[in-house]
C-alpha cells in the first residue's frame, strides 16, 4: 500500500490500528508499524495529525524494542543454562540435543 494515496486521517487511522493490533501480543507489526510510519511522522511536513502519528510510531518503535531485548535474553538464557534445568529444560525443549551437557 502507497502511504502517499492516503488522506492524513485515514493514515493516523492505520497507524492507530497497528498499535492496537501490535498490543495484541504481536510485537512485529510494532516493527512494521514504526518503520513504515516513520517517515510520516518525522520527516514529512507538518500535518495536523503528526503529532499523533509520532505518538504511535514511538510507543510502536519502545513496544517492538522492549520485546526484542526480552527475547533475546530470554534465548541467550534458555541456551546457557538448559542443561542445568534438567528436565524441565527438555520439557522446554522442542528437540533435545544428544551428546554431552
Amino acid at each position: 500500500m502507497d502511504l502517499n494515496r492516503l488522506p492524513n486521517d485515514k493514515k493516523l487511522q492505520l497507524c492507530r490500528w497497528y498499535f492496537k493490533v501490535g498490543c495484541v501480543f504481536l510485537p512485529f507489526v510494532w516493527a512494521v508499524n514504526a518503520i513504515w510510519f516513520f517517515r510520516e511522522a518525522f520527516l514529512k511536513s507538518p500535518f495536523e495529525e503528526q503529532k499523533q502519528i509520532k505518538k504511535y510510531v514511538l510507543l510502536s518503535a519502545s513496544g517492538a524494542l522492549v520485546w526484542a531485548v526480552a527475547l533475546i535474553a530470554w534465548v541467550t538464557v534458555f541456551q546457557l543454562q538448559r542443561a542445568s534445568w534438567g528436565a524441565t529444560g527438555d520439557a522446554l525443549s522442542f528437540i533435545v540435543p544428544l551428546g554431552r551437557a
